[in-house]
């Protein structure tokens, strides 16, 4: 069970690493597109149509890598400061919310992944750049948010029992958990 939970971490982190590329991509791009527009005098009709593309993209496949590192914004006003057994058991009581969030994500994103790509959707631009690939990776990525909210549940659970969170498994730790776990880890060795 851990090495599928370790399994789920690093496919995540390697597609969020990869996924960073995409920025500079999108930079190029505007770029690309402001030269266009500003020095030669003529847009082009593609550059910031493509960057809206890559961004959809860059932008949801990147949700198991922002959870798998805790990336994801939290309202510290009352959490931050709780005990690290407590943020454990807020995030298990909440999970049900996370759940049904990435449920409706993957039914409506399968919905419109499926209609795109029967219709082989594009764009209404003159470019008619090709939209079903974007929105076909809406349902992969709530499958991979998924997974790692399992994998997040399971670390929190652990918690609760006073059992050894490590960051390759289960992901980024905050840094007063990392302390528990170095202390937890040390005491089990003895």
């Amino acid at each position: 069970m851990k090495n599928l939970a370790r399994g789920i971490t690093r496919l995540n982190r390697f597609i969020g690493k990869w996924a960073s590329l995409a920025v500079l991509i999108l930079f190029a791009l505007l770029l690309a597109d402001v030269v266009m527009r500003y020095l030669v005098g003529q847009p082009a009709i593609w550059t910031a149509e493509l960057a809206t593309l890559i961004f959809g993209v860059y932008a949801i496949i990147a949700g198991g890598f922002l959870l798998a590192e805790r990336g994801h914004v939290n309202v510290d006003i009352f959490y931050g400061s709780f005990s690290r057994k407590r943020k454990a058991l807020v995030d298990i009581v909440t999970w049900p919310l996370f759940f049904i969030f990435v449920i409706v994500l993957m039914w409506q994103g399968y919905d419109i992944a499926k209609d795109a790509i029967e219709d082989m959707e594009v764009s209404n631009s003159t470019w008619k750049a090709p939209l079903w690939p974007t929105k076909s990776l809406i349902p992969v990525a709530a499958v991979l948010l998924l997974l790692q909210g399992f994998v997040r549940l399971w670390a929190d659970i652990r918690v609760l029992m006073d059992l050894p969170v490590d960051e390759e498994t289960f992901g980024a730790l905050a840094p007063e958990e990392r302390a528990a776990d170095a202390a937890a880890a040390g005491s089990i060795q003895e």
